[in-house]
């Protein structure tokens, strides 16, 4: 029986601008779950990664509109309450598949802590821009009272800026593999996992950084030895030249194949950069094939019908 690890983006459980409340959220869940139900009454045991980026940010807003007269809550226990409700979500959508199909399978959720290098350059030069934008005078605000980095974006204001440390290790990966090993239906590592690092002793905390989800799955995916990862994203395939006249999708992409274009350009960061790399960490860490592809025809790439591979 082959184990596979499904990598979900948080962007996709928003359709648009308009449906962006929890049930808006949920249908999309509903949606996504058919196609994994499809596979796992095919007999694949299944291991579900979420993103959490929009819904972080929801959160951060609340957060902002709140202050003064709540506490602020840290970006690691964010990650954490994400974590929980969008597995919640996952759990019931599934779960509630299963009753309509007659599947006897059972569903858990892992809060998963993500361990990271305090010495990560990322620490160093934080990048990734979280919550709303603000003002030069009230970032300058935030900066002294909160002690927040921040960056003017692409001249639309100011944002908060946080590390993206890369993952090391999955703290709950044998916790993962036991449950899937048993037949459990298993989410985890939602939005990358919390991240957190070790002391001397290894004794862990939190911190206020993002861990890129993508390239957390391949972490998972090679820690609880998978059989294949899965990068669900809005695309059937990767292409070469997106968006242009010329544009070329890719049924398979070898490493080295996927080096050159890397080294072109090709892959643009926030979009399809990480995936691929997320693609060749696992590849390159032992695993077997990876596959590219996007929900509605998750079976198909499965089976090697369509999506991208990319294989060693």
């Amino acid at each position: 029986m082959k184990t596979v690890v499904i990598a979900i983006g948080g962007n996709s459980l928003i359709k648009d601008a308009q449906h962006q409340s929890v049930s808006d959220q949920y249908a999309a869940v509903v949606e996504t779950v058919r196609h994994i139900t499809d596979l796992l009454q095919r007999g694949y045991r299944i291991v579900i990664t979420h993103g959490n980026g929009p819904q972080v940010g929801f959160i951060l807003l609340r957060s902002e509109h709140s202050r003064g007269r709540l506490h602020q809550v840290p970006l690691d226990s964010i990650v954490a309450d994400t974590q929980g409700a969008l597995g919640y979500q996952l759990q019931q959508a599934l779960e509630n598949e299963f009753r309509r199909r007659d599947v006897q399978l059972s569903v858990a959720t892992i809060v998963t802590q993500t361990l990271v290098d305090q010495n990560d350059p990322a620490f160093a030069k934080p990048s990734k821009p979280i919550g709303e934008f603000y003002t030069r005078e009230q970032a300058a605000e935030r900066m002294r009272i909160e002690q927040w980095t921040m960056a003017e974006d692409a001249g639309r204001g100011w944002r908060r800026v946080v590390a993206s440390p890369k993952p090391v290790r999955i703290i709950e990966s044998k916790v993962v593999r036991h449950l899937a090993e048993h037949g459990y239906v298993v989410v985890a590592a939602g939005g990358g996992g919390i991240p957190v690092i070790a002391n001397e002793r290894g004794m862990l905390s939190g911190v206020p950084a993002v861990i890129d989800k993508d390239l957390a799955s391949a972490v998972l995916a090679k820690e609880i030895n998978a059989d294949l990862l899965v990068i669900s994203t809005s695309v059937e395939k990767v292409f070469l030249n997106f968006g242009q006249p010329d544009q070329q999708a890719l049924d398979t992409l070898t490493v080295a194949e996927a080096r050159r274009y890397l080294a072109q350009g090709h892959f643009k960061p926030g979009s399809m950069l990480p995936k691929i790399e997320a693609c060749l960490q696992f590849i390159q860490g032992g695993g077997r094939e990876a596959v590219i592809t996007c929900p509605e025809v998750l079976s198909a790439a499965v089976d090697g019908r369509t999506g991208t591979r990319v294989v060693p």
